[in-house]
C-alpha cells in the first residue's frame, strides 16, 4: 500500500479544519447549511474519522485551500472538474451537483401515466419539493427519471429485464422518504428490494481498465445482506459477464463473497462475481459504517496501475476515511474489463434483492486527489448537515 508521508497529511488536515471552520462550504442557492433530519436510518459512530491517506496516483495536481475555502459554491462535479475529471454521470432528488445547473433533478409520475419534471428551486440548489407535493397530492406517485445533470444525457430509469431477475425492475415510491436538509424540505429515492434503475446506453462513462471515482449519499440505517444494493458502473447487457466487468459502490452486510471487519454495513466495492472490502478476505481494516447519511465511495486507478480505493464518512460531519487503498483482490480483476452502463440500485447482472435509500451520486472518468474528495466531502456535509 501506497501512502503519503506525514508532513503532506497534516497539510491536508490543516485546509480541511480551515474550510470546515473558517468558512462555509455551501450549495449555491441555499440560505441555511445546517440540516434538520426526519429520515434516512439510524444514527451511529461508524467507527474513528479522520483524512486517510489517499495516494493518488492519477489526475491533476487538484485544488489548494484558497479556491476551495473562497468558492462557496462549489459542488461536487464542479469539484471533481477542477481536479481534471469532470462528472460523467450525476444523480440527485435533493439537489444539483454542478453550481450552474438548473434543469430537472428528476421526474415523477402517476398512475394515469401523467408526468412531471421536479427542479430545483435556484441554479445550483435544492430540489422544489413543493412541486412535486402539489403535482402528486393524495395520489401514488413513483420516481420515473432521475436525470443525469453532467450534460451526457446518462439519465435512468427503470432497470430492463436481466440475467439474475428475467422481469424488469419496479419505479420507486416518489413519496416514500421525504427528509429536510439546509431548511428544506426533500425527497430521496427508497429503494426496497424491486426496485432499480438503470442506464445501459452510457455516454462518456468509463471502460476497460480506465479510471473513475464514484460516490453515493445513502442512508446508513437502510440495507440488507442480499445482493446488491449498488450505483456505479456495470454490464451493458445486464448479465453476469465475469470478473472486472463492474466496478460500482455497494452498501449493505452482504458476506458472500468478502466483508469487512464485524457484522457490517460495510462500504464496498462490486467488482463483478465478487463485493470486496479490501483486497483480501475479510479486510479488517474496512469497519462497519452506520451513520445516519454515510458518503460512499469507490476509485479504480489509471489503466495498468492495479490500484483502487475505498473510501467512506459521515455525510453530515467529519471527512472521508480510507477503508481500503491498494491492489485488486485477484488476478481475475486484472487488467479490469468494466463496460460503463449505470446501475442504481442492483446489481450488473439485474440481482436486486438488495436494499438502500439513495439521495446523491456522481461518476467521472478521473482518479480523484485526496484534495478534490476533502473538498467535495465538505460539500456534502455543508448541504446534509455539520
Amino acid at each position: 500500500m501506497r501512502t503519503r508521508d506525514f508532513p503532506d497529511a497534516i497539510v491536508l488536515f490543516a485546509i480541511f479544519g480551515i474550510c470546515s471552520w473558517g468558512c462555509q462550504l455551501t450549495s449555491a442557492g441555499s440560505q441555511d447549511a445546517a440540516a434538520t433530519t426526519s429520515s434516512g436510518g439510524a444514527t451511529g459512530s461508524g467507527g474513528a474519522i479522520d483524512t486517510g491517506a489517499q495516494p493518488g496516483s492519477g489526475g491533476a495536481t487538484g485544488i489548494d485551500g484558497e479556491t476551495a475555502c473562497s468558492g462557496t459554491s462549489k459542488l461536487p462535479c464542479d469539484v471533481y472538474a477542477d481536479d481534471g475529471g469532470p462528472c460523467v454521470a450525476a444523480h440527485s432528488t435533493v439537489r444539483a451537483l454542478l453550481g450552474a445547473y438548473n434543469g430537472p433533478l428528476y421526474q415523477v409520475k402517476k398512475a394515469d401515466g401523467t408526468s412531471k419534471d421536479i427542479g430545483v428551486l435556484t441554479q445550483g440548489g435544492f430540489a422544489n419539493a413543493d412541486d412535486q407535493d402539489a403535482f402528486c397530492g393524495s395520489d401514488p406517485c413513483t420516481i420515473s427519471i432521475i436525470y443525469d445533470q453532467s450534460g451526457k444525457g446518462n439519465d435512468l430509469t427503470k432497470a430492463p429485464p436481466g440475467g439474475m431477475k428475467p422481469t424488469g425492475d419496479n419505479e420507486a415510491d416518489a413519496n416514500a422518504l421525504p427528509i429536510t436538509i439546509g431548511g428544506h424540505k426533500v425527497y430521496g429515492v427508497h429503494n426496497p428490494v424491486g426496485v432499480g434503475y438503470r442506464n445501459n446506453k452510457p455516454s462518456g462513462t468509463a471502460t476497460g481498465d480506465n479510471p473513475e471515482t464514484i460516490y453515493m449519499v445513502t442512508s446508513g440505517g437502510y440495507y440488507n445482506g442480499s445482493c446488491c444494493f449498488d450505483y456505479g458502473n456495470a454490464e451493458t447487457n445486464s448479465r453476469d459477464n465475469g470478473e472486472g466487468t463492474m466496478e460500482a459502490v455497494y452498501f449493505g452486510n452482504c458476506s458472500l463473497w468478502g466483508k469487512g471487519f464485524g457484522g457490517g454495513p460495510w462500504v464496498m466495492g462490486d467488482l463483478e462475481n465478487g463485493l470486496w472490502a479490501g483486497s483480501t478476505n475479510p479486510y479488517g481494516i474496512n469497519t462497519p459504517v452506520t451513520y445516519k447519511y454515510v458518503t460512499a465511495m469507490v476509485k479504480g486507478d489509471n489503466a495498468g496501475a492495479n490500484h483502487w480505493a475505498i473510501k467512506s464518512g459521515n455525510a453530515q460531519s467529519g471527512s472521508l476515511r480510507t477503508m481500503f487503498d491498494g491492489p485488486r483482490p485477484s488476478s481475475r480483476y486484472i487488467p479490469m474489463r468494466k463496460e460503463g452502463a449505470i446501475i442504481l440500485g442492483t446489481g450488473g447482472d439485474n440481482s436486486n434483492g438488495g436494499q438502500g435509500n439513495f439521495f446523491e451520486g456522481v461518476m467521472t472518468t478521473h482518479f480523484s486527489t485526496e484534495t478534490a474528495d476533502t473538498y467535495v466531502q465538505a460539500n456534502i456535509v455543508a448541504a446534509y448537515g455539520q
